[in-house]
């Protein structure tokens, strides 16, 4: 698509969160010129009755009609309040990826495309969908094995058409992200570009089955032996880019509370097992389910969480692990010198910083914890309040500890509404007690000792090569400094005609911009 196609599609983009009141909500405090001469757009072409409804109806409504890419955008962001802020990103955490199905037959094709076999051949039965969402839409099917027993499946299918209207999208949000770090100097710290090329990363990783089957094998290797938790075995044989075939899920979805209570399971049970398996993934494994609301788990008859869709996980390396373990430890402690001092030694606070003031702020986190019952202390909330001090002190965007916190919160969200009395640092700590050991402890030394060794030898394996290096950087700095840097006539003229295009092409692309919101705001009236 040309650069026109992309700001058409911004342009359209725009008037429609212009139309359902997202503009004029957005946050006055230090917005740049540019966003108060689009509210002052915005509250001329807004629907009646958009400040009368919720911020987040407003929004939901705002992504579905912008199509289903949207909608996994928003999803997207609410991963990062560091960008949208906490308020927006909480609505977009409600916002439900629901779409229309696409038909048999294409999901049909799509299966037969994928494992090269007739639909009749690979599998006894193939229902319609019983769930569909942006990317994908699973359908209940029935397999026969060689003994003759036959086993009830799901098989989530790729939506036909997505990855090339992502495309589409994406191409847009760069544009989108470009302009606006040009023209608006203070989203700079944001990095847009960074967070629309992590979006895209995100969404290929999502839309290859083949990777979201090898997240469910991973996990159930993690989790074999664990308590009351386990995911459905995949079915490598009837799996592919763009079908992936599990066990079915008998049990009752999480978010049916009422009907989890009727068929007799113990709500503090599970919210215990939810809580503990949760940190066991991310502490014990770095590898954790960054989905857990409660349509994605099942609790089967046994009264076993089962969880299901893994298309978006998170991961932790040994320091951001050691990192959140001593933190937390801190806190328990009230140790908040230590706590800072493990923000500088990671480098996510700058060494400008001052440890004694960072600290000071970290005790404003968490001094108001203990006059409080630990019923009422979240340790989302907590890490939460973290990030916003943290931020005050130019603390470098973590976005695999966002992650972790979106997610925590909403896992203990789900566990405070199976039991309303529920005490999370009680749950937590036969958990945190021996992880906080094994990550911060003597062992954990002895470990991080040896790395030390072996990466101490791989530099000294490393060690002539980087000499030679180091020896023709040496030679070409010298010719350069004896001989200087010449630029004949011709490159000087090259220069010249490239930077007058280059000035030409922004007027243009403003001019673009211009026409473009006209026609649309005309279209849109007509």
């Amino acid at each position: 698509m040309s650069v026109f196609g992309d700001l058409g599609l911004l342009t359209r983009a725009t008037w429609v969160l212009m139309r359902e009141g997202i503009v004029t909500a957005l946050p006055a405090e230090s917005e740049p010129p540019i966003i108060k001469r689009l509210k002052q757009v915005a509250r001329l072409v807004e629907r009646r009755h958009a400040q009368q409804e919720s911020q987040q109806e407003n929004l939901a409504r705002a992504l579905h009609r912008l199509g289903p890419g949207w909608v996994k955008f928003g999803q997207f962001l609410a991963t990062r309040p560091d960008i949208v802020g906490a308020a927006i990103a909480r609505d977009l955490e409600l916002l439900q990826d629901r779409v229309e199905p696409f038909s048999r037959a294409e999901a049909r094709a799509m299966v037969e495309a994928t494992l090269g076999e007739p639909v009749e051949t690979i599998f006894e039965e193939f229902g319609p969908a019983v769930n569909a969402a942006s990317i994908a839409q699973v359908h209940r099917a029935t397999v026969q094995e060689p003994d003759g027993l036959r086993r009830a499946v799901a098989v989530k299918v790729i939506r036909p058409g997505v990855r090339e209207r992502f495309a589409r999208e994406l191409r847009m949000a760069h544009t989108a992200a470009r302009l606006v770090t040009r023209r608006v100097p203070a989203s700079r710290r944001l990095r847009l570009e960074e967070i629309v090329a992590e979006l895209e990363r995100s969404a290929r990783r999502e839309m290859d089955l083949r990777l979201e089957a090898a997240a469910f094998s991973e996990m159930t290797d993690n989790t074999e032996g664990d308590p009351d938790f386990h995911l459905p075995a995949i079915d490598w044989q009837r799996s592919g880019r763009d079908c992936m075939t599990m066990d079915w899920v008998d049990g009752i979805k999480l978010s049916d509370m009422e009907a989890v209570r009727d068929a007799g399971h113990d709500g503090p049970k599970l919210a215990r097992t939810l809580i503990q398996s949760f940190l066991r993934h991310a502490l014990r494994d770095g590898f954790f389910h960054a989905d857990m609301h409660p349509g994605n788990l099942f609790i089967a008859p046994n009264s076993d969480i089962v969880a299901v869709d893994l298309g978006i996980t998170g991961r932790l390396k040994r320091a951001e692990r050691r990192y959140l373990a001593e933190i937390l430890y801190g806190f328990i402690q009230r140790d908040y010198r230590r706590v800072a001092e493990v923000h500088f030694e990671a480098g996510y606070v700058p060494p400008t910083q001052d440890v004694a003031a960072f600290a000071q702020a970290l005790r404003a986190v968490g001094e108001p914890i203990y006059g409080r019952s630990a019923q009422e202390v979240s340790m989302g909330n907590l890490l939460t309040l973290l990030f916003e001090i943290t931020d005050m002190f130019d603390m470098a965007t973590r976005p695999e500890l966002l992650l972790l916190q979106k997610t925590m919160v909403v896992v203990e969200g789900v566990a405070r509404k199976l039991d309303p009395s529920f005490n999370m640092w009680e749950v937590a700590e036969p958990v945190l007690r021996p992880e906080v050991t094994r990550l911060i402890g003597p062992s954990a030394k002895l470990e991080e000792a040896g790395e030390g060794l072996v990466a101490l030898g791989q530099l000294a394996r490393q060690a002539p090569e980087l000499a030679r290096r180091a020896q023709r950087l040496s030679d070409e700095i010298d010719r350069a400094t004896a001989e200087g840097i010449r630029l004949d006539a011709p490159t000087i003229a090259a220069i010249g005609s490239a930077e007058a295009r280059a000035s030409r092409s922004g007027r243009v692309a403003l001019w673009v911009i211009a026409v473009a919101a006209v026609w649309v705001a005309i279209a849109a009236s007509g």
